[in-house]
């Protein structure tokens, strides 16, 4: 139940009620009308653009179509005040008894209260981790996979269909370099010093398993074998325990994709030549001479004819080569044919989740996307800035290439699994971040998840002393939606319920947005109301939850906090953590 939206609707039935009467004209496009909060809580529950958003083509004054539709609105159910602001805002207020309404919907739905059908069940397709298969997943993945899956999440919870997606790069030159490294692992399991791991090679002790197994399974009928004769082979298994271990990370962090797509085998299947073969036929492919990169000197560049993507046609600075001097294909190449596929797979909104140092890469995908659907699909790319490892303060230091880097496995055995998901979202995805093994597991309000956690400790906190003054009261969730709650009238208790009613309005918002970080933002605001309202209980003994010889009112109260916790188990929920009954 959006209350904000049932609300639109009486605004547009009211746009459409004043032009049968000749008041508006017929016909007046009401698609990007509003019924939202206001920014400042004491203008009113709503606030609408309607008249503003009306007035040009309707060709009146914003402020009198405001008065007209104030007067309409008076009348609508549950409104008790509508009043006209500045040149043309209406802003209307509501009657407790709707808010009260918005609390018993909430408690009877559950923790699928905020699900709606706002997606109308489009299909998105949501890729991200997408590491090179060398090695396990490290902290500098952590940040990207949390937002792709929570991101996927919520477009599900907002009646979307989502698939969700790992795109594995294993066609370029560093999984032969894998190759090279599990080799050279496999002989030191045979017995041979290999000395020191020569430099581009992967010296991570991960690969000691891997050379473990290919002595196991072949002996050593490659120990001096010519690389042509074990390259291919190596190749294959390393990426698949690659894989294996990749799969085992993202499953501690509790994320589970749909789908893994193999660069590879794209290639191997021709869906590069079947992409630029598609451009080509559209007449966005050319053989030209693209000019020198900013900043280079003239004699640093040597001008050649290369096969180009008009990407200019589409919004990018620079048409992009699609094959490099060797003849073999550009990761861009490639990359038009993973999202062709996509395409091809009835995906017309995609979104990938993308590191910090592919930002500039950002354009000329978005006008592949564009061009190989003739403008079908879209493409939104998130970009999801580095995280600091810190500690107590201090920088931690990572180097993959020294094979001394912290991988995503050891941080979430350090800190566990709900603090990496949760305060991965603490910060926009564009935000720069920093991570403090300390800081994030200490028990204060400046640590969100706790914060959030010590709310829901709360809500059943105030079932259990509930239980004691009042054994024989049904509590069940059934009972609870069916209390009167009609005494729920303090300024304090109505913020909570107007904050509960916004829930399912937030998740539709956050889901368009493809922003996530709101969740853990609004999580955190409702705590905050609730810890509020306890602390006034402690200060005024009226306010308290559970009044011990008052069994109407402390029912009613549970019924609030049950708002709550309604509310803190539907948004864990989305970031795939469980909330807790006691904080220990």
């Amino acid at each position: 139940m959006n209350i904000f939206s049932i609300y639109r609707d009486y605004i547009e039935a009211t746009v459409e009620e004043l032009a049968k009467a000749g008041k508006l004209p017929e016909g007046l496009d009401t698609s990007r009308l509003t019924a939202e909060p206001p920014r400042d809580p004491a203008h009113g529950d709503i606030s609408t653009n309607a008249a503003m958003l009306l007035a040009k083509p309707a060709g009146m004054k914003p402020r009198d179509i405001a008065e007209m539709m104030a007067a309409a609105l008076r009348e609508v159910e549950g409104v008790t005040a509508v009043e006209v602001a500045g040149p043309g805002f209406i802003n209307m207020r509501l009657g407790d008894s709707v808010w009260h309404e918005c609390l018993k919907v909430a408690i009877g739905e559950g923790a699928a209260y905020g699900a709606s059908e706002h997606g109308a069940g489009v299909k998105v397709n949501v890729e991200y981790v997408s590491a090179n298969p060398t090695g396990p997943l490290h902290i500098g993945h952590a940040r990207g996979t949390v937002f792709g899956d929570v991101l996927a999440a919520l477009l599900d919870k907002a009646g979307y269909d989502v698939t969700r997606e790992f795109y594995i790069n294993d066609a370029g030159a560093q999984v032969d370099t894998l190759a090279r490294s599990a080799h050279l692992r496999y002989c030191e399991a045979l017995g041979r010093d290999i000395g020191k791991i020569p430099e581009g090679l992967y010296p991570g002790g991960y690969l000691k398993p891997v050379g473990e197994k290919l002595a196991e399974l072949h002996g050593d009928k490659w120990l001096d074998a010519p690389e042509s004769a074990w390259l291919a082979e190596i190749r294959a298994f390393t990426i698949d325990a690659m894989m294996d271990l990749i799969r085992a990370d993202l499953a501690a962090l509790g994320v589970h994709q749909d789908v893994f797509t193999s660069e590879r085998k794209l290639v191997e299947d021709g869906m590069v030549e079947a992409g630029l073969k598609t451009l080509e036929d559209m007449g966005h492919i050319y053989t030209g001479v693209l000019e020198p990169p900013k900043g280079r000197k003239p004699d640093d560049w040597e001008p050649r004819p290369q096969t180009l993507f008009r990407a200019t046609d589409f919004g990018d600075d620079v048409d992009r080569p699609l094959k490099k001097s060797d003849g073999s294909w550009t990761y861009f190449a490639s990359d038009i044919a993973n999202h062709l596929d996509k395409f091809r797979r009835g995906f017309a909104e995609m979104i990938d989740v993308w590191g910090a140092d592919h930002a500039g890469y950002v354009k000329r995908m978005q006008a592949a996307v564009t061009a190989i659907s003739a403008g079908e699909a879209a493409l939104d790319v998130k970009i999801c800035q580095i995280v600091r490892l810190m500690d107590k303060g201090e920088p931690v230091k990572m180097s993959k290439r020294a094979g001394t880097f912290v991988t995503l496995r050891e941080l979430v055995d350090e800190v566990g699994l709900e603090i990496v998901r949760f305060h991965m979202l603490t910060r926009k995805n564009d935000a720069q971040m920093d991570f403090d093994l300390t800081s994030v597991t200490e028990k204060t309000r400046d640590n969100p998840i706790w914060y959030v956690q010590y709310a829901s400790a709360r809500c059943h906190s105030s079932r259990r002393e509930a239980l004691k003054y009042f054994p024989n009261h049904d509590m069940s969730l059934q009972a609870l939606a069916s209390t009167p709650i009609s005494c729920l009238t303090d300024e304090s208790e109505l913020g909570l319920i107007r904050m509960i009613a916004g829930w399912p309005r937030l998740v539709e918002a956050a889901a368009d947005a493809h922003e996530p970080h709101r969740i853990a933002y609004y999580l955190y605001e409702l705590a905050a109301l609730l810890h509020v309202f306890w602390d006034k209980g402690r200060k005024d003994s009226s306010l308290r939850i559970v009044q011990e010889d008052n069994e109407k009112l402390t029912m009613a109260r549970l019924v609030l906090v049950q708002g709550v916790q309604t509310v803190v188990d539907s948004g864990l929920g989305i970031f795939g953590i469980e909330p807790v009954e006691e904080m220990r």
